[in-house]
């Protein structure tokens, strides 16, 4: 509870970075459960899905963008948008440096467009810093302080963090908290995101239907969950959730890399993605999973929509 004299505060904090630069990974980590996909394949995050940490002081709302890229289709096009207009709109934006690559131009261009960003308060995080050595993280931590000299960005703080160890997680919370202004509770106690259920569910199917496939095959797959609702004829005390996704992917390779040899690799994602989804919703799961071809879908703004990007 807030003492009496307190005063409670909350607000918005994004995190941006390049594609696979820990966001969605130290997101989790903040919130204290899974509420964005993570993958070892860049470039994974679409939707921006708010993760909300509660605290007896203040209320602290984290925005998970896409990776900001040069980017190569429409799709690609609309996602950088959305980045900006969400960095504009937060109170804070944290840029992530993985630890354990040296920044690069990808990251040059990212904080030369944040350079244009006028009233956002911005945090450079060193990410994933259980991959590297305390010398080598402190010629990181460095070159993070250069770059912002060199972009003229003024960094109100440089942290180093591990969100798969957890070193810092809580007090990059407290130093977050510390920029946000002062404001009433945003979100219901309990909370652990504002996306749909929907949204959800499709970001962990496509999270699983990544893992183990070749690297040209990520960014082809988008999910739609078609239907999704309680059955009707079961006892109370023993729930099924029925829900209905089609796997849509823009080649006909590509749909037999999903299926896999008589099945048996849609077979695997479904599995992977019922655990995933019955541990969020708390509910078991008849998960109902079909593969779809949408042509070229990434370059046609009817297919887009349709997709809902």
């Amino acid at each position: 509870m807030v003492e009496p004299g307190e005063t409670f505060k909350s607000g918005f904090a994004c995190f941006v970075g390049r594609p696979n630069a820990g966001k969605s990974t130290l997101t989790n980590a903040l919130v204290g459960s899974k509420v964005v996909i993570t993958s070892s394949k860049p470039q994974t995050t679409r939707t921006v899905v708010r993760g909300i940490v509660h605290r007896d002081d203040a209320q602290l709302v984290l925005v998970d963008t896409p990776g900001l890229h040069k980017p190569r289709t429409l799709l690609g096009e609309r996602l950088n948008d959305l980045v900006k207009t969400t960095w504009a709109e937060v109170d804070v934006v944290a840029v992530c440096f993985p630890a354990n690559e040296k920044p690069g131009p990808g990251d040059r261009f990212i904080v030369n467009e944040l350079a244009k960003v006028r009233k956002s308060v911005k945090f450079a995080i060193a990410t994933k810093t259980d991959l590297v050595a305390p010398d080598e993280l402190a010629a990181h931590l460095l070159a993070i302080a250069e770059l912002g000299r060199e972009t003229g960005t003024e960094w109100a703080e440089i942290v180093p963090v591990s969100a798969k160890s957890g070193d810092q997680v809580q007090l990059l919370a407290d130093l977050l908290v510390g920029r946000l202004p002062e404001g009433p509770q945003l979100y219901p106690d309990g909370d652990l995101s504002d996306a749909p259920e929907e949204t959800i569910v499709a970001e962990l199917i496509r999270e699983a239907s990544l893992e183990g496939v070749r690297d040209e095959l990520p960014h082809s797959i988008a999910v739609v969950v078609e239907e999704m609702g309680l059955k009707e004829d079961r006892p109370a005390d023993k729930p099924l959730l029925y829900i209905h996704a089609n796997l849509y992917v823009e080649r006909d390779s590509q749909k037999g890399i999903i299926i896999g040899h008589k099945g048996a690799r849609l077979k695997e994602v479904g599995m992977a993605a019922r655990t995933q989804i019955e541990a969020i919703l708390g509910t078991p799961v008849y998960l109902d999973l079909r593969v779809k071809i949408a042509k070229d879908w990434q370059r046609d703004p009817r297919q887009l929509r349709k997709l809902g990007f």
